[in-house]
């Protein structure tokens, strides 16, 4: 049994931690607001700390699901940050999705205390934590992620090592990238059978079997048609993601146009007091567009 410590017990962070202390492992959390923390060593067992570097004292493993970089450096740095805590040999695993400067930052202030950093950003949605069946593209240090993919296979369905500190964070960009022009095409779809007359959702259900199939479209296409848009990850987050995906796309010195297009589409969500709906409410947009809302 290792000890270990999460940080950060949003829609995400809260069963995450579950599924490990359920995995059998010592768990200590925290969180910013402590009712929370509280709450959770309530309801799920394991025990809860005032700040990370309370939690993070003596544990093998720190875990950090949290908000951007700035909520990352927060539980990490200062005399009440996590690696004033941290023990020789441990290993921060961090789940936030945040930019790769970030990211090397952080690990290689870890590696000055000889703590290892592994860069873990997570994809499947609030479903996909709860279910513990989250696919984790990981950065890192090899024996690291080696060391840390028994843990977090307690809520993980995959996890893979593609390279170096911030390599998990790139294909973490590369996943909303491809995630944000699929929800566009889908919203384009459905609504085009909707103002055509056609039961929609049965579209949806014989395209999604051949070559037009996609996760969103097998698993969104229902509720987009009926205007239900409290499935998990939010297109505030989600801006903050396709921002830090563009902003490496130009250090790079690539053009990515649909990127771009469906970040101000998201924009325009917003703007419809949508900051808090899932990802597939782009399809409002159009229903914006034509006097529908």
């Amino acid at each position: 049994m290792a000890k270990l410590a999460f940080l950060g017990l949003g829609v995400m962070g809260y069963p995450m931690a579950a599924h490990l202390l359920g995995a059998g492992q010592s768990v200590t959390v925290y969180n910013r607001t402590a009712e929370k923390a509280a709450k959770w060593a309530s309801e799920i067992g394991g025990s809860h700390a005032a700040t990370p570097r309370e939690a993070a004292e003596g544990a093998d493993f720190v875990m950090a699901c949290v908000g951007n970089d700035d909520d990352l450096r927060s539980v990490v740095l200062g005399e009440d940050g996590a690696l004033a805590g941290m023990k020789e040999g441990a290993i921060f695993v961090d789940h936030t999705t945040v930019s790769a400067i970030v990211t090397k930052e952080l690990a290689a202030m870890a590696a000055d205390r000889g703590v290892g950093w592994v860069d873990a950003p997570v994809s499947g949605g609030q479903a996909g934590a709860e279910n513990g069946q989250l696919a984790i593209m990981c950065g890192g240090d090899a024996a690291h992620f080696d060391a840390a993919k028994p843990v977090i296979a307690a809520y993980s369905k995959a996890s893979v090592h593609f390279g170096p500190v911030g390599s998990g964070q790139l294909v973490k960009m590369i996943n909303q990238v491809c995630i944000a022009g699929a929800i566009q095409s889908v919203s384009e779809g459905l609504y085009m059978a909707m103002k055509a007359g056609l039961d929609a959702k049965q579209v949806a259900d014989l395209v999604s079997q051949g070559a037009g199939g996609s996760w969103q479209l097998a698993n969104r296409a229902g509720t987009m048609v009926d205007n239900e848009f409290n499935h998990g990850f939010a297109v505030d987050w989600m801006r903050k993601d396709l921002g830090i995906a563009l902003a490496q796309g130009k250090d790079m010195g690539l053009s990515l146009p649909v990127t771009a297009m469906v970040d101000q589409f998201y924009a325009e969500v917003q703007q419809l007091g949508g900051g808090r709906w899932d990802t597939s409410s782009l399809i409002q947009r159009f229903r914006k567009m034509n006097d529908e809302i």
